[in-house]
């Protein structure tokens, strides 16, 4: 008996001393950090990891404001971004819990005014469908109407719907769409009776005691002024740029928090909805509905290559693929100048959520990979992520910029007289845009979006360059006049200059402006 209990108490030791392997080595997750951020050149950076149900590190580093000099700390607030969509699903979820509605509920049942550009759609889009970017909608179509920063108001975005045409067929294909997650947080807001924010605010963050986040940067208590500015790389240059941390994307986008705070969404996460007190924000049930696959996307080549990637797809509000073998949940967030990522490993009860002030993913992906190299104890545990991922960065980065260099004009033809091309003009869905002749040039307006003011610069014959006057935006987009018999505009239609550099949210291409009657 003896001997058995020597034999039970051995596999027991050897057991915890393999658990304890698999803790994460927070030394050097550090100088990882120190690492990347050098190497990506990002100014401020937070990171939580939790690992059965403890917080393993909660940490910032590096600085809120170039100009500043302030230090992060685990309480510095970023905007997260699309990681903002799961908290919009957990509202639903707990609404779904309450019995008031269901997963499969139609959207006009909600919002009776919701209307897409097919009738079809828009009697059988479901609530799911919303949370599942599988509408059929282009990706991030519309999302001029919210970005950046816009004065449309949420009646105006639901009536704007109906005029963005599908690019594909329902339910048949994924692509990004903000404007159904906006539209979610509105179905949110009428079931409940609250708007998006106060719900979030009152049955998600308060439960959680994500004490200092909020969900829209307005929000924001006033005495707290520990957040942090994003940064855009421009020309070599590191330059700070304020943003409202999307606070039009609504249950899109809007969320602020810190890694402190998120600590704690993610320890309920790993729990399937349970919290710190033993109560459950949403069931176990509606958590296996998040993280089921409702829309697939190819797994790539490089993610086989990088952690045998299988398959992919989307939940609802969650990305979902494999990961050596592991079921991986997650999300990315990105603002100008500022971008967030949430990791988690259900099976080994992992988290990892990383905030930073500059727009390189890649800095967060190597960070997460290390982490994961730790944690999974993987075979390749040497491999220098930082030093594999800021060659594909840069080297795509480079290529992407050469790519948006102008080929010179064959056979260039002049342009009309610059009054030609002058007018007020509508889109559908967008609204109003405005194009001025003033001092010899030729001025644009897009008269909701304060961003978006610029100079025609005349490329050839009735096509010109839009140049914006923020050049941080780095969205330059073709103007094309089509003009009648008579030289005067019949309609207009935009598309980025370098798709490659400029964000998907710029969608200049589904606007048709036409003169305004």
């Amino acid at each position: 008996m003896k001997k058995l209990n020597c034999v039970f108490t051995g596999v027991l030791l050897a057991l915890l001393s393999f658990t304890s392997l698999a803790k994460v080595n927070s030394e050097k997750i550090e100088r990882v950090i120190e690492n990347s951020m050098a190497r990506f050149n990002v100014p401020g950076l937070a990171i939580a990891i939790v690992e059965d149900n403890e917080v393993i590190m909660a940490k910032g580093f590096g600085i809120k404001h170039l100009d500043t000099g302030e230090k992060v700390n685990k309480n510095t607030l970023f905007g997260i971004a699309s990681n903002t969509k799961a908290f919009t699903v957990a509202a639903i979820a707990i609404l779904v819990d309450q019995g008031k509605l269901s997963w499969d509920d139609k959207v006009i049942d909600h919002l009776p005014e919701f209307r897409l550009y097919d009738a079809y759609v828009t009697r059988e889009m479901t609530i799911r469908d919303l949370l599942s970017h599988r509408s059929g909608l282009g990706l991030g179509a519309g999302d001029l109407m919210i970005w950046p920063d816009t004065n449309k108001k949420i009646n105006d975005i639901l009536d704007s719907l109906r005029y963005l045409k599908p690019a594909s067929s329902f339910r048949s294909k994924y692509a990004y769409n903000n404007l159904m997650f906006v539209t979610a947080g509105e179905v949110v807001a009428r079931v409940s009776g609250m708007s998006w924010q106060d719900f979030t605010e009152k049955n998600i963050l308060q439960p959680l005691k994500m004490n200092t986040s909020r969900a829209g940067f307005s929000r924001i208590a006033k005495s707290n002024k520990n957040w942090a500015t994003g940064h855009i790389p421009l020309e070599g240059k590191l330059t700070p740029f304020f943003v409202n941390y999307l606070e039009d994307f609504r249950g899109a986008g809007a969320i602020a928090s810190n890694v402190v705070d998120m600590s704690q969404w993610l320890k309920m996460q790993l729990a399937q909805g349970e919290m710190a007190d033993g109560t459950s924000l949403f069931t176990k049930k509606q958590q296996l509905e998040m993280w089921h696959p409702h829309i697939t996307k190819k797994a790539s080549k490089k993610g086989f290559v990088s952690h045998r990637q299988q398959f992919r797809g989307y939940g609802l509000g969650w990305s979902i693929e494999d990961y050596q073998g592991y079921k991986k949940v997650g999300h990315g967030g990105g603002i100008l100048g500022m971008v967030s990522q949430v990791t988690l490993i259900p099976e080994k009860k992992l988290g990892i959520v990383i905030l930073s002030n500059q727009q390189a993913f890649s800095a967060l992906s190597a960070i997460t990979h290390e982490v994961l190299e730790d944690v999974l104890q993987l075979k390749d545990k040497d491999k220098d992520w930082v030093d594999v991922l800021a060659k594909k960065h840069f080297q795509k980065k480079e290529k992407a910029y050469k790519e948006s260099e102008l080929a010179k004009v064959v056979n260039y033809q002049a342009s009309l007289p610059l009054s030609s091309y002058t007018g007020s003009f509508i889109d559908d869905w967008y609204g109003d845009v405005n194009i001025e002749e003033k001092s010899g040039e030729l001025l644009i307006d897009f008269t909701h979006t304060e961003r978006l003011k610029g100079v025609l610069e005349h490329h050839t014959g009735n096509t010109f360059i839009v140049r914006w006057n923020e050049k941080l935006l780095e969205a330059d987009a073709f103007i094309h006049f089509d003009m009648s018999a008579k030289n005067q505009v019949k309609n207009i239609k935009l598309e980025a200059v370098a798709p490659s550099v400029t964000d998907f949210s710029f969608d200049f291409h589904n606007l048709n402006l036409k003169q305004k009657l």
